[in-house]
Formats: C-alpha cells, structure tokens, sequence
C-alpha cells in the first residue's frame, strides 16, 4: 500500500468501528474541559474523571476557581500527579481569562496557548472539542499509532501533526483525533499491539514480522 492507500484504510476503517465519538473526559462547557484536559497530562482519563467533580463542586468558573488558593487547588488534583505546575497553571489561566477575555476561554490557538500550563496539544483538543474548530491534537498514544501505521517518519509529535493534517481531509480532523486514540487503547497499545498484532497493525502490514519500533516524541 501506499501511504495514501493507508491513510484511506486507516479512515475507513476506524469509521466503521467508532461511527460516534464521544469526548472521553466529563465537563459541561468549555472552561471545564479545558481544565480537564490540562489535568490529563501523564494521567489518565479515568482518573481526571475521578478527581474533577471534586474539583468543579468547589469551583467550576474561573471566579469561583481564583476565589481558592493555589494549595487548595493542589490538594484536590494530586491524584492526577504534576499537582505543583497543575494548580498554579489552573489558578494563573484562571485569573488571565477574567483579566483579560470576559472570563471566558478564547477560541483562538495562540490566546489558548498563551495560557499558564497550556500547551499546543490541549489548546488544539479545546478548539476541536469545545469548538468544533478543526484541528488534530496528537498525543504520544497518536504519534505511536502514526508510526506503526506507515503514515509519519516519527520524528516528532510537530512533525506527525503536519504529517496526518496533510493526509487526512480537514473535516475528519476532529473526529480520527478520537477514533485513533480509542483503537489505540482498545487494539494497539504500547504493550498490548507492536506492529504486528492488531487489526489495522495486520491489514497495513501483512507481511510485517518484526516488531515496529517506535521512535518517542
């Protein structure tokens, strides 16, 4: 196959197995997801679902959220680890969207990037998530999947972004973001899949016996 003819099998096929894609972290609107997603950085989505009810009963605006101290923030998000930077960055983004957009989360990619612990992978999720603005937020679990399907060198996560927006058309950014992390925690994860063992993994690759190494982004 070409990498074209891969690209094609990938979104067909992930079409098929994930027709709808729900947003695998709880929040009712966008401050509240962007403060989930900052909490899902080295942790994961089940444990932010855990801990941001906690968190959004004390407060889930950014008036309510400045009205806590920094260790109180801490206290209630250690479950979901890098508490220090989190909490300062939950209360810092906090207190630039009242000074600075209404108390509301901009939806801008360089305003969201701007933001105190915000970086181009979760100003990218809240534009697509939030926004519905496309965009194709890649992760460590995407850039593997990436690699092992034949559709980025792997250099990086920038370089696999530029990659995946060139092969796929835009309107199915926001969806393959989703379908592509779902497959990869169902089928293809780092220890459960090497290249050579799940479905798309054996389709794009059928004569594939060593196992893809991946290179880390």
């Amino acid at each position: 196959m070409t990498k074209t003819e891969r690209a094609t099998y990938v979104q067909q096929r992930l079409g098929e197995l994930y027709p709808n894609t729900p947003i695998p972290l709880d929040h009712k609107d966008p401050y509240t997801l962007l403060i989930a997603v900052l909490l899902s950085a080295q942790c994961t989505d089940v444990r932010v679902n855990q801990i941001t009810p906690l968190l959004f009963a004390r407060a889930d605006t950014p008036e309510a959220m400045i009205k806590l101290s920094v260790e109180e923030i801490q206290d209630i998000i250690r479950p979901c680890g890098l508490s220090p930077m989190k909490s300062k960055g939950i209360f810092g983004l906090s207190r630039i969207l009242l000074d600075q957009h209404g108390g509301k989360v901009p939806v801008d990619m360089k305003a969201l990037e701007a933001l105190p612990a915000v970086g181009h992978k979760t100003a990218s999720v809240v534009m697509s998530q939030a926004f519905g603005v496309a965009a194709f937020p890649v992760d460590t679990h995407i850039h593997r999947l990436a690699q092992r399907w034949g559709l980025t060198s792997g250099k990086n996560v920038v370089q696999t972004e530029r990659d995946l927006k060139r092969l796929f058309p835009e309107s199915s950014w926001n969806a393959l973001h989703l379908q592509i992390i779902f497959y990869g925690r169902e089928h293809c994860s780092a220890r459960g899949c090497d290249g050579t063992v799940c479905e798309i993994c054996r389709a794009l690759y059928p004569d594939r016996k060593r196992p893809k190494v991946t290179k880390k982004s």
